[in-house]
């Protein structure tokens, strides 16, 4: 083959890690004309759009060899194999092997069109890191896959298979070697981040595994979370979050509703006095501390009245950053066979979370105008705050590079700022 493949990715942070580390896999076997379209499972709708890339890709590229893989692939391997468009189906575990684009790579034949095997089977997770994903200067690295829980709403474990964890020295060792090229910041990324070290000897848990990390690599200035579940958050992890000051300060929580009977039903183990709690008892370790969330609209039985306890949530949590799903029946899932919302109210649902996520993150933007904060350079003209903030800067500066920026403004969802001087001991990341 000639050329080099080209990558779709949909769905979260890990698949967009995991296509990363795809793309080098590809390089390394030599693979050229290639699509790889990297699914989501998690709604219906991400399933169809990942359906349709592959459709549109196939006609911008007709001689390229088309792979489908990722979570709708390793769920609905039949569905794929089945278009005309798709030449390789390859599942969650098998796109993440270096012997499968070697095949990829190979001779007609030498790959099986389904190579999918049985997720539930796979029990190591070895450590895979990426270097940022294109001009970003933070670096992702995934401790954890799959899950153990069974929300009735969720596909997602059928897709990732049981719980994973990296083990504690592999971390570690990794993060010290982004230090060494440069890297300011690491975010630690996983399908069920909290279930960290269940499956590991010594029964540690992630709040151990931050703190080692901290005090391990003490060059590490920005060590950051990519999503946790608020109720398997152990006193470790509170402990660095109240007295770490590399570790920063935004959380981005899974809640999914703020009505109990609707988070029974969706088999959460947390209730709604639970999560306004923890953000209470974190706010108070950890004051200036910021919240994301993922939130479901119109989850099977909901009422008027239960939604509304999702919107009063979002204000006496405090959230800043919400993720909204349009709930979405996915087939084999208990949530699939229970009464359902009207999908034009499931949508007048979602549109009113959206609209008010976006008050509430303008709010936290504005009150950000006049002061001064650490800023972790990305592109020569944008980064992020330690809150998660996107900034852009109104001179160029170097990527990698921390800088006290002060905040002149605001433009739309992003902060406007005034670039000064690197952070004592900031350096750029490596190019």
């Amino acid at each position: 083959m000639t050329g080099s493949p080209v990558f779709s990715t949909f769905g979260c942070r890990l698949n967009a890690f995991e296509t990363e580390t795809m793309r080098r896999l590809a390089e390394d076997s030599g693979l050229g004309d290639a699509v790889v379209v990297n699914t989501c499972a998690v709604t219906a709708e991400a399933v169809r759009s990942s359906k349709q890339a592959i459709r549109r890709l196939r006609r911008e590229n007709p001689a390229a060899l088309v792979v489908a893989t990722g979570c709708a692939a390793q769920t609905e391997p039949e569905g794929f194999s089945a278009m005309p468009e798709v030449d390789h189906v390859i599942g969650n575990p098998e796109k993440m092997r270096a012997e499968t684009w070697r095949r990829l790579a190979g001779a007609p034949g030498a790959c099986e069109r389904i190579r999918v095997g049985d997720v539930m089977q796979e029990r190591h997770l070895p450590v895979r890191a990426v270097d940022g994903f294109g001009a970003r200067s933070r670096a992702y690295l995934q401790v954890q896959n799959g899950c153990d829980h069974r929300c009735t709403f969720c596909i997602i474990p059928y897709g990732r298979g049981n719980s994973r964890s990296v083990a504690a020295d592999a971390v570690v060792d990794q993060v010290a070697r982004f230090v060494d090229r440069g890297y300011r910041e690491v975010v630690l990324t996983g399908v069920d981040l909290t279930a960290w070290g269940a499956d590991l000897p010594g029964c540690r848990r992630l709040g151990d595994l931050v703190q080692l990390v901290l005090d391990r690599v003490p060059g590490l200035p920005r060590l950051r979370l990519s999503s946790i579940d608020s109720v398997e958050a152990d006193p470790a992890l509170l402990d660095a979050m109240a007295s770490e000051a590399r570790f920063m300060p935004h959380l981005h929580l899974s809640l999914q509703s703020g009505d109990d009977m609707i988070l029974k039903r969706m088999k959460r183990r947390h209730n709604r006095d639970d999560a306004v709690r923890f953000c209470e008892d974190v706010r108070r370790i950890r004051p200036g501390v910021v919240f994301g969330a993922d939130i479901i609209a119109g989850f099977p039985t909901e009422s008027d009245a239960m939604f509304e306890n999702s919107m009063s949530l979002v204000e006496e949590c405090g959230l800043t950053w919400l993720h909204v799903f349009p709930f979405s029946p996915r087939r084999g899932t208990p949530a699939a066979r229970m009464p359902q919302v009207d999908r034009r109210i499931v949508k007048d649902r979602a549109r009113r979370l959206r609209d008010l996520g976006d008050r509430q993150a303008r709010a936290y933007l504005d009150a950000q105008v006049g002061g001064r904060q650490p800023v972790l350079v990305e592109t020569r003209g944008t980064g992020r705050t330690e809150g998660f903030a996107e900034v852009v800067l109104d001179a160029e500066a170097v990527p990698g590079e921390v800088i006290e920026a002060r905040i002149i403004g605001r433009d739309g969802r992003r902060l406007r700022a005034s670039a000064a001087a690197p952070l004592p001991g900031a350096r750029a990341a490596a190019a």
